[in-house]
């Protein structure tokens, strides 16, 4: 397993010249921590890549259907409370709360943290440092997450409440709950 490459960053960048570095290198995924380091994300293996986009639209259909808000992919990339920018791979941010934000904040990394996250990890992925990131976009508002572990055959569901639930199987079923009510995923594996 590859981790991602960890640059310390010595200068803190504002959020507008991290905005500028990532538009000047955009076939680099990058993001950034709490502290102002940047983070070079490796692309998903085509497998991977498939399984997010079907994710994607099973959300993406179900929002069609009731406009309760907005579905985003994985090259979208959120400003959290904390500093850090973060490009979650399926993202859904409530109408009202996205609508709220002005058209130059929604044009760059906007400053608010999506009310439902979902994580697929990769074969270059560590689910500890996952599990940290799905921490983080809790503790800075995210009112449900997904950490979808195909290769585990497990999803890790993190709530609001503090709560974690791991659903085991092939065949899992996931809630949008009370956040994106009505929503049903098929995760299976």
């Amino acid at each position: 397993m590859d981790l991602p490459l960890k640059i310390r960053s010595f200068a803190k960048f504002t959020d507008d010249m991290f905005f500028d570095l990532c538009q000047a290198n955009s076939q680099l995924f990058l993001e950034r921590d709490k502290d102002g380091n940047i983070i070079v994300m490796a692309p998903t293996g085509s497998d991977t890549g498939f399984y997010n986009s079907d994710i994607n639209g099973q959300i993406w259909h179900w929002n069609r259907s009731n406009g309760a808000g907005y579905v985003f992919d994985s090259s979208a990339g959120f400003t959290l409370p904390n500093g850090a920018v973060r490009s979650p791979d399926v993202s859904w941010i409530a109408r009202d709360k996205w609508e709220a934000l002005s058209k130059t904040d929604q044009n760059k990394f906007a400053h608010i943290c999506p009310d439902l996250v979902v994580e697929v990890m990769s074969s270059s992925d560590s689910i500890s440092e996952l599990k940290n990131k799905m921490e983080e976009y809790r503790s800075n508002g995210c009112r449900l997450g997904w950490l979808i572990d195909r290769a585990g055959k497990q999803v890790h569901i993190y709530r609001a409440d503090g709560s974690v639930e791991i659903k085991e199987g092939k065949l899992i079923k996931l809630s949008g709950e009370e956040v994106l009510d009505g929503l049903v995923v098929d995760a299976g594996f």
